[in-house]
């Protein structure tokens, strides 16, 4: 069984990140710390072996952009994604004065987040050498 909680254990949510986008994605390690996590709301899922997933949520006057979402490759196609957005969006909801989520997905993941009721918006752009696009869902 999985658990997603809000967690300030960012150094392991920085280790889940590097191991996904710094190692496997080779994100450069000037993108992928940003210097933005200690004014963040950080996700931690882990199961009975340990930490496997995390994600990111920054709230802009009455936005929340989710964001470094990542799960490690064993924990992959379990539902483990879904389940942290489901878990940030949830999150937002309790933040007051949020209306809207958004996110930069990487392009060959929009259809996941499609699914997850975002909807994409403008023109595709690069992020860290990798094709994104900008989504947004209402809360």
């Amino acid at each position: 069984m999985i658990r997603i909680e809000v967690t300030r254990d960012i150094a392991t949510c920085q280790a889940l990140r590097r191991t996904v986008f710094i190692e496997e994605q080779a994100v450069s390690e000037a993108d992928e710390v940003d210097g933005l996590d200690e004014a963040a709301t950080h996700l931690l899922a882990c199961d009975k072996d340990g930490p496997v997933g995390t994600a990111r949520i920054l709230l802009i006057g009455n936005v929340g952009k989710i964001g470094r979402v990542c799960v490690l490759a064993p924990a992959r196609g379990t539902g483990l994604g879904a389940a942290l957005i489901r878990a940030a969006l949830e999150e937002l909801r309790r933040l007051p004065g949020a209306t809207l989520a958004t996110l930069g997905a990487q392009s060959r993941a929009t259809g996941f987040y499609e699914k997850l009721g975002f909807t994409v918006e403008g023109e595709e752009f690069i992020d860290a050498g990798i094709p994104h696009r900008h989504m947004h869902r209402a809360l």
